[in-house]
């Protein structure tokens, strides 16, 4: 293995990601598997490979990135090309970094840069191959972004999405098994905690919504503070909206790390809890980390979201931005009840146990069993 290729391959418990991998005892509630887990090193990726670990198993993360890098070029060569021509300068590295770990189980977060090529390579290696994915790839909003995805569907062993219209698409599509699962919350990065002083006085509002702009986003938001509502943004590519000479003086920064993430949450009297509309979502990892950490989440009104928590007694919900506006003024003049409501979201998020772990171990329990089946 070239010098390049060794770097790619390094264990989720590496020094530089203590805080999320370590600060929970290892559960062992599953057969430990030497899984090879190809996804990036950072965000909700790096989330699901440090609870894979701490479910006891032997996770080798290996980073597509690691090879063709962060830059916008790269960007806009997956959203604009789908990433064509990739494969040249990805698959030979990727492979033997992944065969290095011997794996017993290869799972691919998103894998928007794995073609089938590489897949059908990689089915050499004996392992059954598990997709999750958090995005919607049979939607039209990230352009060819999914391009080599869809192409290699039908060469993984079980695909895990988060939609029930994604189930039927995905088979349609050629998937041999496939489960739907919830968004998860994160049981060590999402978990309730006392915000240090700095950070609670940094992030401290009354209204805050934390996530990039989306074409729909802009005019709600432009509305909202056209209502009057106290509204703190942190995210990326709001510059773009058509709206931000009204919304500009409410935009307090770019997206929000790990380290002040649940900060910021706890800071704010109301979490906003957007969907994104090119992804047909009816809830979100938002709808899952907001009440895990302790916050009051404000979301719109669809079925998922009435399912997940009880209206006006666990989370509020609004069907548009007026009626969001309203309960935000309600909120914001009732402190017991803003008290109330995320203390009772916060116990409904863990009955409902949308967690990474009990998520990650039905899906690899689930992809061992088909695999073994059709051996």
């Amino acid at each position: 293995m070239s010098a390049d290729e060794s770097t790619a391959a390094s264990s989720v418990a590496a020094p530089n990601t203590p805080d999320i991998c370590l600060t929970r005892p290892v559960c062992r509630q599953q057969r430990a598997l030497r899984i090879a887990y190809i996804g990036y090193a950072n965000g909700g990726s790096l989330h699901r490979a440090c609870a894979l670990e701490r479910l006891g198993h032997m996770v080798t993360l290996v980073d597509p990135r690691s090879w063709i890098g962060y830059s916008k070029w790269v960007e806009r060569w997956l959203w604009h090309a789908g990433a064509l021509g990739m494969s040249l300068r990805l698959d030979r590295p990727l492979f033997h970094a992944v065969a290095a770990a011997r794996p017993e189980l290869i799972f691919v977060n998103q894998g928007e840069f794995l073609g089938p090529t590489l897949i059908r390579r990689l089915r050499a290696l004996g392992a059954p191959i598990v997709n999750h994915t958090n995005d919607n790839p049979f939607t039209n909003r990230d352009g060819p972004r999914f391009r080599l995805y869809l192409k290699a569907m039908p060469y993984y062993d079980l695909h895990a999405v988060v939609r029930d219209e994604n189930v039927a698409q995905a088979r349609l599509a050629g998937a041999r098994e496939v489960i739907r699962v919830w968004f998860a919350a994160d049981e060590v990065v999402h978990r309730p905690q006392k915000a240090p002083l700095g950070a609670r006085e940094h992030y401290q509002a009354e209204v805050s919504f934390i996530g990039t702009w989306m074409p729909e986003r802009g005019p709600f938001m432009a509305e909202l503070i056209q209502r009057g509502v106290p509204l703190s943004i942190w995210g990326s590519r709001w510059q773009k909206a058509p709206e931000w000479r009204v919304i500009a003086p409410r935009w307090r920064g770019p997206g929000i790390g790990d380290k002040d993430y649940a900060a910021a949450i706890l800071s704010a009297k109301i979490c906003l809890g957007l969907l994104s509309k090119g992804n047909r979502d009816l809830h979100t990892t938002r709808s899952m980390e907001i009440p895990a950490v302790g916050g009051l989440l404000c979301a719109e009104r669809t079925s998922e979201h009435q399912a997940l928590y009880e209206e006006g007694h666990e989370a509020i919900f609004w069907q548009n931005a007026e009626e969001c506006a309203a309960q935000c003024q309600r909120l914001l003049a009732d402190e017991p009840l803003r008290r109330e409501i995320a203390r009772r979201g916060h116990e409904r998020a863990r009955r409902n146990n949308h967690y990474n772990e009990p998520m990650l171990a039905a899906v690899i329990e689930q992809t061992v069993r088909t695999f073994e089946e059709r051996q």
